[in-house]
């Protein structure tokens, strides 16, 4: 079960859909990310250990899905002792806590933009570069809670994955095809 506490400062609340045409500053993206995990830990009073920030921050490197082989290769530097299991804790601390999503097709992680508040996932995943964008998408969440209520049927989780190019590969190629 998520637990997710609204009152952050502004300074570390992150907005799923930034505001178009602005370049993204990956450096202050983690630096928000990891500041907002530590505050959320000390509200709810959980431990951010060393592993478990070590993992989260691994994840933020990118918005690329990375998958938990591929983080215990990336931590064995920083903790020679760690093995799957360490691995797969912290990644269900890190998912218990909102601080990350399963990426289901990929069998991978990302970090969440927003775990400051509760919501349903739309997950664009570029087939290219293999960036994934996290979306809140409220009128496509709305129709399909319609839907469900209609069949009558209990949601548990509600996460959608979508492939295709990103705008940035979606231009490249439309480039490469004009020349």
């Amino acid at each position: 079960m998520l637990y997710y506490n609204t009152h952050y400062p502004a300074a570390i609340i992150m907005t799923l859909n930034d505001l178009p045409n602005q370049k993204h500053n990956h450096k202050q993206c983690v630096s928000n990310a990891l500041a907002m995990a530590e505050q959320v830990c000390l509200e709810r009073g959980v431990q951010l250990t060393p592993i478990r920030y070590q993992v989260l921050e691994l994840i933020w490197e990118s918005h690329k899905a990375v998958k938990a082989y591929e983080l215990l290769d990336r931590i064995k530097p920083l903790q020679m002792a760690a093995k799957p299991p360490t691995i797969y804790r912290a990644l269900e601390f890190l998912s218990e806590q909102g601080f990350i999503h399963r990426v289901e097709s990929l069998n991978a992680f990302i970090g969440c933009r927003c775990s400051n508040a509760p919501h349903e996932q739309l997950l664009l995943i570029c087939k290219n570069c293999q960036e994934v964008e996290e979306r809140t998408a409220p009128k496509v969440m709305q129709a399909l809670s319609e839907e469900f209520n209609d069949a009558e049927f209990i949601v548990h989780s509600k996460a959608i994955e979508i492939h295709g190019l990103c705008s940035q590969c979606a231009a490249s190629v439309a480039t490469d095809l004009s020349d």
